[in-house]
């Protein structure tokens, strides 16, 4: 459906707001569709459908349609050296009062060829339908200046294509004039005040008389950007009442002008209500009832000189409508035999009109109107087809399915499905189907609201028993703590008194060794005496040896004394030697007890720190106690609130 939106002369823009509106006002059911882009709802165009009524456009506040022309086209061709004419609206001078002359004067600047008003045309056309009534007995045709109607007729309800006044609108009328009776072959442009003029030109039915439809939004937004001005230029065609054609009622008030108002002529205007007359003036043929003369029927409520395709600010001035009035009354002559002069009765004016276009073939005036039904993708569901719509909605019974609030644009609920059923929406647009949808899902909140409360009451009992669980290890951890912190001041004591208790050993060893040098100088001593007692007793064997036989007992006795010298002296080379290992021993002793005095520091040290740690341990140890304290406060104050809502 991009692509078809992409078409249409109307077509939704990056300001779309999703807001149904335009759906609300829209006279075709299929014309709009809802699409979501980027997770946004935006409301797009079926160009097929679409007939480009501009309800849409005073709908929507926030401008979210927009649409196209032939503007640009034109302005390049006539750069480019295209030979154009321009065929004008009765509805631009009474818009543009003050620029009317200098934009006209601007074109011609610019190359344009002719300036010929419409206003002419419509005389033509007036002309057209009063002759071919009063020759075909055409009662109660359709009147057809308004494009959008013949497309809605075309599309919609091709039932009253016979009804259709088969003359070409004043646009065409003069179109056909311009080539045909002044023989003009350039391409014409159309300055409109209506944007569905686009799909009346490009209609096979009109020939392609005309090549650009200039809307005078776009328009004259070129012109003032581009400077277009000019000496005052006028349009070449006098004309006379066709110039009020724009206003509602202008038809009907022609017709009266030529024929009295004697005759029935039915006005309808307004996008609210002739798309809602054609259907009942369908039933009404369908039935045989009474008809008027003719209809003259608008698409806009305010004419043309309000049209779709006018300048938004525009639309909040009556300075328009005062402008056509003051145009109305210069082409109501008060002097010379015209059709339009005020004087005559309207039977004269008829001869006096008839006298004027007595040179043209009412035939080349004539159009013809084509069945579009089929081209529009408007499928009707069947009772089976509509169930299932109103099952996706989640509409089960009567009263759900004519709530009829418009919330969704459409004007009951059966249309919101006929919708549906044609894939121009979808169920979530529906406001009860997104209310069922929120209670529902609300239902399931509550429900895992339930569960939630439920499931954290289970965790927090098992919280609570999981916090008096580690508030026992705390209080066990602490316990703990404070007999290590005690155990490792006794073993610290302990290890000061092992550390006295190796300096007094090694003031022991040091006595020792003291002693034992003594011992090593008595040593000395006896080492000494020994030699000297060897000496002696060595004198003694030589005395008794010269003594002979009476020197025989002191020789005895020099032997004994040798021996003890012998004796004396190995005794104390055999102390020396174990002085000497006792010695070394002892200082092997000093050396360890100074190692164990180190490893002893250290160790009080260590058990000084640990002593510390635990100390820290335990005041840590009271702050996560703390604060396991007030979590299952805060739970258990949690839970009781829960409980409570």
């Amino acid at each position: 459906m991009g692509e078809t939106e992409h078409k249409s002369l109307v077509y939704t823009n990056e300001k779309c707001q999703g807001c149904n509106r335009c759906i609300s006002v829209c006279p075709v059911l299929t014309a709009n569709y809802s699409v979501k882009t980027e997770g946004e709802q935006r409301i797009a165009v079926h160009g097929e459908n679409c007939i480009n009524c501009g309800a849409c456009f005073d709908a929507c506040e926030h401008q979210a349609r927009s649409f196209i022309d032939d503007t640009e086209q034109f302005f390049a061709d006539l750069k480019k050296g295209e030979q154009i004419s321009v065929l004008i609206a009765p509805a631009f001078a009474a818009n543009y009062p003050e620029e009317y002359a200098t934009v006209l004067g601007g074109l011609k600047k610019l190359g344009i060829n002719h300036l010929i008003s419409v206003s002419f045309g419509a005389d033509i056309t007036t002309w057209g339908y009063i002759n071919y009534i009063s020759k075909h007995k055409f009662k109660g045709g359709i009147s057809q200046p308004c494009p959008a109607v013949v497309n809605y007729v075309e599309h919609y309800t091709p039932e009253l294509i016979p009804n259709l006044i088969p003359i070409q609108s004043p646009l065409m009328c003069t179109a056909i004039y311009a080539k045909k009776y002044m023989k003009i072959t350039d391409k014409l442009a159309f300055i409109s005040p209506c944007i569905a003029k686009k799909s009346e030109i490009s209609d096979p039915n009109t020939y392609g008389y005309v090549s650009y439809n200039l809307t005078f939004e776009h328009f004259m937004k070129y012109v003032r950007e581009h400077q277009i001005v000019g000496a005052d230029a006028k349009d070449e065609i006098e004309y006379g009442l066709g110039s009020i054609y724009p206003m509602p009622g202008g038809l009907k008030e022609n017709v009266y002008w030529f024929c009295g108002e004697e005759v029935f002529i039915r006005q309808v205007e307004g996008e609210k209500h002739a798309y809602r007359f054609l259907q009942d003036y369908k039933e009404r043929i369908q039935k045989s009832k009474s008809l008027p003369f003719m209809v003259d029927i608008l698409n806009c409520d305010k004419g043309c000189i309000y049209g779709t395709g006018i300048e938004r600010e525009k639309l909040a001035s009556e300075d328009t409508y005062y402008q056509l009035q003051e145009i109305k009354r210069q082409c109501k002559k008060n002097h010379a035999l015209t059709p339009f002069s005020k004087h005559l009765s309207p039977k004269q004016r008829l001869r006096l009109l008839n006298l004027k276009f007595a040179k043209l073939d009412l035939k080349d005036f004539m159009r013809s109107y084509t069945d579009k039904s089929d081209m529009v993708s408007v499928r009707v569901p069947g009772k089976a087809e509509l169930e299932s719509v109103f099952e996706r909605m989640k509409k089960t019974d009567k009263a759900d399915r004519t709530i009829n609030c418009g919330a969704c644009g459409y004007s009951n609920c059966e249309e919101m499905a006929t919708a549906i059923y044609n894939g121009c929406n979808t169920p979530e647009n529906c406001v009860h189907y997104i209310k069922n949808e929120m209670l529902i899902f609300s239902g399931r909140l509550e429900e895992q609201n339930r569960e939630m409360i439920k499931r954290n009451e289970e965790i927090s009992r098992f919280i609570a028993e999981d916090f008096e669980a580690l508030n026992r290890s705390i209080d066990e951890m602490l316990r703990g703590n404070s007999i290590n912190a005690e155990e490792s001041t006794a073993i610290s004591d302990a290890m000061v008194k092992i550390s006295e208790f190796c300096d007094t050993l090694n003031t022991s060893f040091t006595g020792i060794e003291t002693l034992l040098q003594s011992l090593e100088k008595n040593n000395d001593s006896i080492t000494r005496i020994a030699k000297q007692t060897h000496l002696l007793s060595l004198n003694a064997a030589v005395e008794a040896s010269r003594s002979g036989e009476a020197g025989r007992g002191f020789s005895v006795v020099a032997d004994e004394i040798r021996d003890l010298a012998h004796s004396s002296h190995a005794m104390a080379d055999e102390s020396n030697l174990n002085r000497t290992e006792i010695v070394k021993a002892i200082k092997n002793l000093m050396e360890e007890t100074i190692e164990l005095t180190r490893d002893i520091t250290d160790i009080n040290d260590r058990l000084t720190n640990l002593a510390a740690s635990t100390e820290e341990i335990v005041a840590e140890a009271d702050v996560v106690k703390n604060i396991s304290v007030n979590v299952k406060d805060k739970l258990e104050e949690l839970n009781e609130n829960e409980s409570v809502s």
